[in-house]
């Protein structure tokens, strides 16, 4: 996982107004009289973090936040991360200077090239001066990214050798990709913060006390039995918290690794190959496009509009062009536009980033809605069960200073003037230890617990099931949502796309691969159009039996329909020069680039993208045997095959070309990078209708949404036909015929809207076609202005606002940009959408474990609670010890939580409406259900407590040892209520 913008947005954005809307007042001030109000916590501001603290009972705050962000480690975090960047900003500068006065003094003499140093031509340190320091002149004077290249005996066209022994000696030589990341915290620092909790102090000090008094009136052979029983409850109880820390953090250590372990396109013997970011090496060719994560220091060896955002590296948010006047690349930072390739000059511990990472330790903790709302709960039961302890402590205490405590022989315990110090200290010290037994039930030790088991849990489950967690939070926000906004392309269509339909001009080829009914000028006009207007490739397999072919999927199955027609790529490739590349926009939604033929002066300028928007811009076309025609008169014919093909639920995309002079393209580099490629008078080249088939088993999943109370509403950049084809393979509408007004829209529409009619059109529209990705926010912001629990699947650069601002961003492992990653809380790892169905189920199943566990841990609390007050009230003494109660707490905690904590989903669960964004976490049923378990405990207990002499015939026997067989009884009754009820929980359903 890496670090960006949001990070340090999340860090200092003390007014964040997505978590503090709810709490803004009329003069814009924070409103805290709700300080568990969890309208919002994603993205949660320090200053509501801090308010969840503070409102929290101290008791146990220290448990109940043990997994949970540590605020004040960040706030260092950040203050370190400052401080590197600060000091490396005064390190380059300060080099720069003197650097600059070095070359005053020696004006007009050259550097002298760098020695060879082992096979290489420079040194680590040379290189790593040259990009660290951005030392311009330097590089200038090895002969730029070439010379560079020549040095490190790289090909700037083919790249190096992928070969192991290649790579294992530049590793040697000039490092590896990575960085020694700080170590985890030991076992025994969890042993030691696990102990420190005012809880367990307070037992602690008990069981001393306890000790002491025992070995003090019993002696020692039985006197110390309920101190060391205490010692020994606690000490396990310490161990089992540490476990489970220690457990939970090694957990989250193995989700960062997963997390930072990105694939990254590099060019190696000429092939384009997909490999982890560690395995760079310096030498490597690493081609940029947008999204995409810088993996290492480097220079631009030629790039397109390329503009990085390096808000992660300085800290300020400003995107930096790219060009042979500033080509040095920093690790870490994002592709924010535009594309170009980069040699690899610095990796690891030797960037920037490296440094960075290795002196930070990240931390994954985070305050999830279930944890805010249950230290809501818990901090209610802890005042109850203080208030409780603090009254029994009075009533016990007034009870024996005024004579009122008998002994089991029936004498009175304390006798003013009479009674001894130490038997009165003894009487007093033993009220104590009832109190603390009062609070040690009331507290309710098994709810962080239950969380965290329930949540580790369903984390490793999801991650089996193709979703990676990228924020707690989404696991059971996720149970909630209302409404899916799904991408189409590779979410709910395999993202396997294959030209199926082509026209050329008029003529419509069958099949559409049979590239021998075209002149020889429209096939060299197209080959010359494919291999130049594509971020993609097509070189030789690894066997060399074959080709294969890199790019995003449309741009694949574009490349393979021009290989089978004969396109020889590398050929055609090096016959024009490319002087101007427009990259793909998912706003303008097309692409452009002028390109040079070697051999004369003629500029083609060359088009590619949405079929409709591509042919607005035409005015003639070249039919399938060379000749120019007019396009006013077969407009209409290009239109219906277009929709013909849209019908199909084909992605219709065009490829069109206009030519100009070379002397009308500017040729200076900086008018060259702000020049606009003329998008009008265009010629019409081909239409290709490209078929992207449904996702198995995606109807179905579309099915259980719907019948679990989750609307599906597909959101795509196709034209609208093709959208709707689409959403009626997959179920999203249910037929053409009963499609309502306002269910299919364009973006275009929408955002015409006035904000009123936007919101009605949002609750009914189920497809919205040609969307941009502002369409895509602002219907994200109008469905969460009306309530919904918004989920949102992206994988694009564009995407990551919607991501950013939905309740529960998703994005895709396999096509997603590293940009959209990091803007989401779940990544499904195999881009489908049956696996956003089974992060749901995930979801839901939290909160319904999570409501189980409450109930069974609230009724034995109630239970024990009503039961030791009232004896300890009216006769003085507790039938239910600390040992006891402790015992049965710790078992309830551990075996408790983890068997309801793990309970997989079932099916019964997607037939449940979605629980509401305010719906009370403990119901009204929940509290019925409660409520009549605990009268039902309350009730025997009371009778046996009671009555139980006289049930068991005890009423003629030793007092003290007919109280011991009593509450031995009530013990054992106590305990089999609570198998019971832990062998069928009572849920709120």
């Amino acid at each position: 996982m890496t670090t960006g913008p949001s990070d340090t947005m999340q860090l200092n954005n003390h007014t964040d107004l997505e978590v503090g809307s709810s709490h803004l007042n009329a003069d814009g001030a924070d409103d805290f009289s709700d300080p568990f109000d969890i309208a919002n916590t994603k993205n949660a501001s320090f200053q509501a973090l801090k308010r969840w603290r503070e409102a929290a009972l101290v008791l146990n705050a220290s448990r109940r936040f043990r997994y949970t962000l540590d605020l004040r480690k960040a706030e260092e975090k950040e203050q370190r991360r400052r401080m590197i960047r600060a000091h490396a900003q005064v390190i380059r500068a300060a080099l720069l200077f003197k650097l600059a006065g070095q070359r005053a003094i020696v004006l007009g003499t050259e550097v002298s090239p760098p020695a060879p140093t082992g096979d290489y031509g420079i040194s680590l340190e040379q290189l790593a001066s040259v990009t660290r320091d951005h030392n311009l002149s330097a590089l200038q004077q090895y002969g730029g990214a070439k010379g560079l290249s020549e040095k490190l005996k790289t090909d700037l066209d083919s790249g190096i050798a992928d070969d192991d022994v290649e790579l294992s000696k530049r590793k040697n030589m000039f490092g590896a990709n990575t960085y020694p990341m700080k170590k985890g915290r030991s076992f025994l620092r969890f042993v030691w913060e696990a102990w420190q909790d005012l809880t367990l102090i307070i037992l602690i000090v008990s069981a001393v006390l306890s000790l002491a008094l025992g070995i003090h009136t019993k002696g020692l052979k039985e006197g110390w039995y309920d101190g060391g029983s205490i010692a020994f409850a606690v000490l396990l109880v310490i161990l089992v918290t540490a476990t489970s820390d220690y457990r939970q953090s090694l957990r989250f250590q193995n989700l960062n690794e997963e997390k930072r372990n990105i694939q990254v396109e590099v060019i190696r013997d000429s092939r384009r190959e997909k490999i982890s970011i560690y395995e760079i090496v310096v030498g490597d060719v690493v081609p940029l496009s947008i999204g995409d994560q810088v993996p290492a220091d480097g220079v631009l060896i030629s790039g397109h509009s390329l503009a990085i955002d390096e808000s992660s590296m300085t800290g300020e948010s400003k995107i930096v062009n790219k060009n042979q006047k500033a080509p040095f690349l920093m690790a870490g930072c994002k592709v924010a536009d535009g594309a170009g390739t980069m040699l690899v000059t610095g990796v690891g511990i030797n960037t920037e980033w490296g440094l960075l990472m290795a002196s930070i330790s990240e931390d994954t903790g985070e305050e999830t809605p279930l944890q805010v709302r249950l230290n809501g709960v818990a901090t209610f039961i802890g005042i109850v069960g203080l208030a409780v302890a603090l009254f029994v402590l009075i009533v016990l205490l007034c009870r024996f200073f005024t004579g009122n405590t008998k002994n089991p022989d029936g004498t009175t315990q304390f006798v003013h003037g009479k009674t001894s110090v130490s038997k009165s200290i003894d009487g007093v010290v033993h009220i104590i230890t009832a109190a603390v037994t009062i609070v040690v039930v009331a507290v309710p030790e098994g709810l962080p617990l239950a969380v965290t088991l329930t949540l580790a849990y369903s984390m490793k489950k999801m991650m089996a099931d193709k979703a990676l967690v990228r924020r707690l939070s989404a696991c059971e926000t996720m149970g909630s949502a209302t409404t899916i906004c799904s991408d189409k392309t590779g979410t709910l269509t395999l993202n396997q796309m294959t030209v199926v339909e082509a026209y050329i001009g008029e003529k419509k080829l069958d099949p559409p691969e049979d590239g021998s009914q075209l002149h020889s000028a429209v096939s060299s006009l197209l080959d010359e159009g494919i291999t130049q207007n594509t971020s993609g490739s097509v070189f030789a397999s690894k066997d060399g039996k074959g080709i294969e072919v890199s790019g995003s999927p449309t741009e694949k199955a574009i490349l393979s329909w021009g290989v089978k027609m004969g396109m020889k790529f590398k050929v055609v490739r090096s016959q024009s020069i490319i002087l101007h590349v427009s990259p793909f926009n998912s706003t303008k939604k097309r692409g452009g680039v002028a390109v040079r033929e070697r051999s004369g002066s003629q500029v083609h300028m060359h088009w590619k993208g949405a079929a409709e928007i591509i042919l607005a811009s035409c005015t003639q076309y070249l039919d399938s045997n060379g000749c120019l025609q007019s396009i006013e008169k077969e407009k209409d014919f290009f239109k219906e095959a277009i929709e013909d093909m849209a019908a199909k639920s084909l992605r219709c995309v065009a490829m069109a070309y206009r030519t100009c002079n070379v002397d009308e393209v500017p040729t200076d580099e900086e008018q060259l990078a702000r020049w606009v490629l003329p998008e009008d008078g265009l010629i019409l080249l081909a239409i290709l209708g490209i078929k992207d088939p449904c996702r198995p088993g995606v109807k179905d999943a579309v099915t259980q949404c719907r019948d679990s109370g989750i609307k599906v509403r597909m959101v795509t950049g196709d034209n609208i036909q093709t959208a709707r084809a689409i959403a009626l393979e997959c179920g999203i509408l249910t037929s053409n015929a009963e499609v309502t007004e306002f269910e299919v829209i364009e973006g275009k529409t929408f955002r015409e809207f006035s904000e009123k009619e936007r919101e009605q059109v949002a609750k009914r529209m189920s497809v919205m076609g040609r969307s941009s990705p502002s369409d895509k926010l602002l219907l994200v912001q109008t469905l969460r202005k009306l309530g919904e629990v918004v989920a949102v699947t992206g994988d694009g650069t564009n995407d990551a606002p919607a991501l950013h601002e939905a309740d529960i961003g998703l994005s895709m492992g396999i096509q997603g940009t590293e940009v959209a990653k990091e803007s989401s809380d779940i990544i499904i790892l195999d881009d489908n959408f049956a696996s956003v169905v089974k992060v749901v189920r995930w979801g839901r199943s939290v909160y319904a474990n999570i409501q189980k566990f409450i109930q069974f841990q609230l009724t034995v609390n109630v239970a024990a609670l009503v039961i030791n007050v009232v004896a300890a009230v009216s006769s003085g003494d507790v039938p239910l010890n600390t040992v006891q109660l402790l015992w049965v707490n710790l078992i309830m905690d551990t075996l408790g939580a983890l068997a309801l904590a793990t309970e997989p989903p079932t099916d019964h669960l997607m037939h449940r409406p979605p629980v509401g964004r305010r719906e009370p976490l403990v119901t009204n049923i929940l509290w019925r259900n409660l409520f009549i378990q605990a009268l039902y405990q309350v009730g025997i207990l009371l009778v046996l407590n009671f009555q139980g002499k006289s049930i068991l015939s005890l009423e003629h026997d030793d007092p003290k040892h007919a109280n011991m067989v009593k509450n031995t009884l009530i013990f054992n009754t106590f305990v089999f209520c609570q198998a019971r009820l832990h062998i069928k929980p009572q849920t709120s359903n």
